[in-house]
């Protein structure tokens, strides 16, 4: 997967070199270089990390994903907020996370918007269920919710909905007495069970199907 960096600052994150050191970096001025060199990816997955600091990094990001569909767009930014993140998943990324965020944990939100899927932190996941649950909530049906208790085991389904309440693997771990590896297991059967791809469609599918359920 190659990846383009679009910043507008002198001295890109090095931590994003680090994870990518094959990368490549466009300044403002070469917003139709980058555009051009994601439509030459073609079906190649390409990824198109927007920083924020590109002050008009929306305009950008609605560009990329018109002239060059193909691209996942991962917006990142120094000093993340979840209004922003809101905005950038809305606007069609895939991903929002901190610019300098250690290099594995960089390579962790390409592997997943490579595969297709949304990465977002917690507390934003916390944020797309208080701005779902109002619109879910009327329509749940008692079958959703006996069907998430035939699929699911009463540990997955307790793993879940600590998930759907924005708390970390590790703080889910502490919870339950269990360890990370334990809590990575029975998400990962939760979403093959649930036909999901990651943790904000899990938290959307539970919020079809799990109203009230604590």
């Amino acid at each position: 997967m190659r990846h383009f960096l679009a910043s507008d600052s002198v001295q890109p994150s090095h931590r994003w070199w680090m994870a990518f050191p094959e990368g490549v970096c466009f300044g403002k001025a070469d917003r139709p270089a980058l555009v051009e060199a994601l439509q030459k990816a073609g079906e190649t997955p390409a990824a198109a990390w927007l920083s924020t600091e590109y002050s008009d990094w929306p305009e950008l990001l609605r560009a990329v994903l018109a002239q060059a569909p193909a691209a996942r767009v991962v917006v990142v930014s120094g000093v993340p907020d979840d209004r922003e993140g809101l905005r950038a998943i809305n606007e069609g990324a895939r991903a929002y996370c901190h610019l300098f965020a250690v290099p594995e944990m960089l390579q962790e939100v390409a592997v997943v918007v490579q595969h297709g899927g949304l990465w977002v932190g917690p507390a934003l996941v916390a944020r797309l269920v208080a701005a779902t649950w109002s619109l879910t909530a009327s329509q749940t049906a008692p079958q959703d919710q006996e069907e998430l208790q035939r699929l699911l085991s009463s540990r997955e389904l307790e793993v879940a909905q600590a998930v759907a309440r924005g708390l970390s693997n590790k703080e889910i771990a502490e919870k339950l007495f269990i360890s990370e590896r334990t809590v990575k297991a029975h998400l990962g059967s939760t979403f093959e069970k649930l036909h999901v791809r990651d943790r904000v469609q899990l938290v959307l599918r539970l919020n079809q199907g799990a109203n009230g359920h604590a």
